[in-house]
């Protein structure tokens, strides 16, 4: 960065940071990308704004005691990162799995503030999450651990604080066990306080496929505008099988493309024909089962360990919907001689910075997932505007809404692109369109 300005307060995060190399990954990122901006705004630099906007204003850790079905007791880390509010309640989801560390909070946490600012709804950015591991565990177990999970996590929540939802390993099951422990604990009902609950206590319609039919609405709009394009005819790589990538794969069927390839963190699967999502969701919504059963099950398909290995298969659109850095440099280069027109994050910074720079000089379209991934906290948002009006909008009603916001949050980004003079550089983008909101914000209410 030739900016002394950012590089200061780049060398300042990395000094009180040491050993967080996803949260120094993720203000690495935005730094770069502001670098257009800043020398334009002085205000910034005389209001500290960029120290203030890489500093948390909040970020807990607690104990999380519960006992498993033999009786012996467990300990696991609770963490919660209230990152910005300049904009609204602080707003993200919580993550249960072992890689959950404080480095990997803040990223995530980091990340939500300007991704919830591109959807134009008023949140601001927020994650949680333990280093609990719900795979393998029982019912009773998962219910243990999100009671005690809530025990501490209730004193720092409320619909005007900090309103957490889902993320890896927290679904539908988990929700509602952490909305059940909060009404007991503070005798009431208050819907807005989670989102991605149950259609019978709050919830909203659209939700649950949100985040992955965002990706291809994003997607689609990006491919229209750019290269004339759509998904029809083309075939897809959607890596992982959680949430996200089950919808992407779903909705990118819908519009017309032939998903090839998916994945867990075991291996991954080649269907020829086509991912049989039917089959696909029975593995792993009812059974939560490994997706090695695919292909005991569909003929003509295959499984193959190293679940990194997905791209090699060769496709013309890549969507990572599995985790963070499942892309690096060895991947980039298997996606780039495949002849991919680009790749589409689902999930938060699945592609390293090296492997971003990659792509993105190879000429391959490029989007990151703080825009593209957007779709399941803009419903999220959605979800606590009908609480807070005591109704329900019909699905269609709410996919139109989802559709229209991860249009807008595209056109958005490229425009933003190109007043920075990088025509076509998401990155810098919705890194750039998504931190003028919060900047003028925090400007707006002082040095607090």
């Amino acid at each position: 960065m030739k900016s002394a300005y950012l590089n200061k307060v780049l060398e300042t995060v990395k000094a009180r940071n040491p050993g967080e190399p996803e949260f120094l990954q993720a203000v690495t990122e935005v730094l770069e990308s502001l670098e257009c901006i800043v020398e334009k705004h002085p205000e910034y630099e005389a209001n500290g704004i960029i120290e203030r906007f890489v500093e948390p204003e909040r970020f807990v850790q607690f104990r999380v005691p519960w006992v498993d079905d033999s009786g012996k007791v467990q300990v696991n880390r609770g963490f919660r990162v209230q990152y910005n509010s300049a904009i609204g309640p602080y707003k993200g989801g919580l993550r249960f799995h072992p890689s959950v560390n404080a480095s990997v909070i803040k990223f995530l946490g980091f990340e939500q503030i300007l991704k919830n600012s591109l959807t134009t709804l008023p949140m601001g950015g927020g994650k949680g999450g333990s280093d609990f591991d719900p795979k393998g565990k029982s019912d009773a177990e998962v219910m243990r651990f999100c009671q005690s999970f809530m025990s501490e996590l209730y004193r720092n929540i409320g619909q005007f604080t900090d309103v957490p939802a889902g993320d890896i390993g927290v679904g539908g099951r988990e929700i509602g066990y952490l909305f059940g422990e909060y009404k007991k604990i503070t005798n009431r009902f208050d819907a807005g306080v989670l989102t991605g609950k149950g259609l019978s206590y709050g919830g909203s319609l659209a939700r649950t496929q949100a985040t992955g039919y965002g990706v291809c609405y994003f997607t689609q709009e990006y491919l229209k505008t750019v290269k004339n394009e759509s998904f029809a005819g083309k075939t897809c790589i959607v890596s992982g099988s959680g949430n996200v990538a089950q919808y992407a794969a779903e909705k990118a069927t819908q519009l017309g493309a032939k998903v090839v390839a998916m994945s867990d963190s075991n291996g991954y699967i080649y269907d020829p024909n086509g991912i049989n999502l039917p089959v696909l969701f029975d593995i792993k919504q009812r059974r939560r089962a490994r997706i090695s059963e695919y292909a005991k099950e569909v003929p003509g398909s295959e499984y193959h360990e190293n679940c990194r290995m997905i791209w090699s298969v060769k496709a013309d659109i890549c969507m990572p919907c599995a985790t963070q850095n499942e892309i690096d440099v060895k991947e980039a280069e298997m996606i780039i001689a495949n002849g991919a027109i680009g790749v589409f994050e689902g999930a938060n910074m699945p592609t390293s910075l090296a492997a971003t720079e990659m792509i993105r000089k190879a000429g391959l379209l490029f989007s990151p997932g703080k825009a593209s991934n957007a779709g399941g906290v803009a419903t999220s948002g959605l979800e606590m505007s009908q609480n807070s009006m005591r109704l329900s909008w019909t699905f269609e009603e709410v996919d139109a809404r989802l559709k229209g916001i991860m249009e807008g949050i595209f056109h958005n980004a490229y425009d933003a692109s190109v007043e920075c003079g990088a025509e076509g550089n998401m990155v810098v983008g919705a890194n750039v369109a998504g931190f003028l909101k919060v900047a003028d914000a925090m400007l707006a209410q002082g040095v607090v």
